[in-house]
């Protein structure tokens, strides 16, 4: 937890120059789901997606969390805009990620 903590402090330090670097806050995202914070992971996520939307394992790992908050609507949506970013990227890899997990998803529900 010490290490996380320090981590965290080293990434702000560093987005205080560049506040809108979706490295760093990925980053950022990261660290803070690891210290249970899933919430502001979540708020951290969608500013990625806002200030930086071809950034697209954000997507991915957005999803996930929405998913394990039971925002199963929101995780869909989530999902799907990355598996658009994703095509007109032509990152396969993520492509294939975020396929998988919104067919994971839907299997829930059918």
């Amino acid at each position: 937890m010490e290490m996380n903590l320090q981590r965290l402090a080293q990434i702000k330090l560093m987005l205080e120059e560049s506040p809108n670097d979706a490295f760093l806050l990925f980053a950022l995202a990261q660290e803070t789901q690891k210290t249970g914070q899933v919430e502001e992971a979540i708020e951290i996520y969608k500013t990625i997606t806002t200030t930086t939307p071809d950034y697209v394992g954000t997507y991915y790992h957005l999803g996930k969390l929405q998913e394990a908050q039971e925002e199963y609507e929101n995780a869909k949506k989530t999902y799907q805009i990355g598996i658009e970013k994703a095509q007109k990227k032509g990152a396969s890899n993520d492509l294939r990620e975020l396929l998988q997990a919104l067919n994971n998803l839907n299997s829930l529900f059918d």
